[in-house]
C-alpha cells in the first residue's frame, strides 16, 4: 500500500503550519535553572530563524565578543545580567527585550541568581562544499 493510502493523519506536504514549538514557562519549571547552556533550540526543518533558550548559572558569563553578520533579539525569561557593550552595561532584568546590532560588541554577566533568556537572529547559511573555481567568484577583480 502507498504511503498516501495509509489513512495517515499527516497533513499533505505544503507549506508548513503555525505551531507551539515550546512552552518557556514550563520549561523554566520544570527543574531545568540548575541548568547551564541551551535548554531549548529552534530546529524545524527549512526555518529562516535560530532560536535559543540560554540559561547561564550565577555569576557565568558569555564573554564580550563581536558578531559580524547577525542581529541578535534578547528575551529575558528569569533572573538578571548585565548586558556588557563598547559603552557601558546595560542592567537586564526578566520582560527586558534587547536588540544586539550585528558588528556591536556584546557579552552578558548573569546576576546572583543567573539569568534564561531567549535569543532568535536570522540562520546561518549552512557550509556548503564547492569546486575550487567557486573561490575566484568571490575574489574582488585585480583590474
Amino acid at each position: 500500500m502507498a504511503a498516501e493510502d495509509s489513512g495517515s493523519t499527516l497533513p499533505a506536504a505544503g507549506p508548513a503550519l503555525p505551531r507551539v514549538l515550546c512552552d518557556t514557562a514550563e520549561l523554566l519549571s520544570s527543574g531545568v535553572d540548575a541548568s547551564a547552556g541551551a535548554l531549548w533550540k529552534l530546529a524545524e526543518p527549512g526555518r529562516q530563524l535560530d532560536a535559543n533558550v540560554v540559561r547561564i548559572p550565577p555569576a557565568g558569563r558569555v564573554d564580550t565578543h563581536t558578531e559580524p553578520d547577525l542581529d541578535v533579539l534578547v528575551l529575558v525569561l528569569d533572573g538578571e545580567a548585565a548586558l556588557l557593550c563598547a559603552d557601558g552595561e546595560r542592567p537586564l532584568r526578566a520582560g527586558a527585550l534587547a536588540w544586539l546590532p550585528h558588528g556591536a560588541t556584546r557579552g552578558v554577566l548573569a546576576g546572583p541568581d543567573g539569568v534564561t533568556y531567549l535569543t532568535v537572529h536570522r540562520r546561518r547559511p549552512g557550509m556548503r562544499i564547492q569546486p575550487p573555481e567557486a573561490a575566484d567568484r568571490l575574489r574582488p577583480d585585480a583590474g
